[in-house]
């Protein structure tokens, strides 16, 4: 897979069923994947420190154990062209939630345009991470939002295999819903897949109609090796 078209992984998964999985399960795994090769190309691209605006240790901020790295703009054309791909299947999506929530929002259709209204208020610092964990680095349970403008879903794609370049490290994500007690959940992936997954609020079926829920992510420790991912978050921060 050519490095510089990477546009085939965020091949649109047809509305429904995405909205289906996200409400039934608070995640939807993509259809198209990033092969073995492509997958080690992006992932080598943490050691490259010119391509990243700032490295985040967790254990300094209480996040947990590991280190991330925020991509700097200009973007790389193969991250800027899966964010673009991933928004404009994922804005309709956001709408409809948020029509569902009774939420006064609306997501233009493109991501430039989002982008544009977050700029204007003062969110300009991209967002898009690499993630590196090695043995014994886990992630706290949380949820990224830098701002007052924050699109709803983000997008996580893995690109070590487990059981083979790392042990352990899963991504999980646990639900607290009004009086219940939060559930969790391992979201089973490989290597270049990704995964689609609210920012912070889920959507629960209810009697009649839905109701919200709070949803936070995080990686359990990683027993042996390095994991390596890549997150696309759609808004920009302050």
């Amino acid at each position: 897979m050519n490095i510089d078209t990477l546009q085939g992984l965020s091949a649109a998964k047809p509305l429904a069923l995405l909205d289906a999985d996200l409400v039934a399960h608070n995640y939807s795994v993509m259809p198209v994947q990033l092969d073995a090769g492509t997958c080690q190309t992006l992932s080598a691209w943490f050691d490259e420190r010119q391509r990243f605006r700032n490295e985040v240790r967790m254990e300094k901020h209480g996040f947990g154990r590991g280190r991330y790295r925020y991509f700097a703009y200009p973007l790389p054309t193969a991250i800027k062209q899966l964010r673009e791909g991933f928004y404009a299947q994922l804005a309709p999506l956001a709408n409809l939630w948020a029509e569902r929530l009774g939420l006064d929002v609306d997501w233009p259709p493109t991501l430039n345009e989002f982008l544009a209204s977050n700029h204007r208020a003062g969110q300009t610092k991209a967002t898009p991470l690499m993630l590196d964990y090695g043995p014994g680095d886990y992630n706290c349970l949380h949820q990224d939002k830098y701002g007052e403008h924050y699109f709803p879903f983000q997008v996580l794609i893995l690109l070590s295999q487990p059981g083979q370049d790392f042990h352990g490290g899963e991504f999980m994500l646990v639900e607290n819903q009004p009086r219940k007690q939060s559930s969790g959940i391992v979201v089973p992936l490989q290597q270049g897949q990704a995964v689609v997954f609210p920012n912070s609020l889920s959507l629960v079926s209810a009697n009649l109609g839905f109701k919200r829920g709070q949803l936070r992510h995080g990686v359990s420790k990683v027993l042996q090796g390095n994991r390596r991912s890549l997150g696309l978050i759609f808004h920009d921060a302050l």
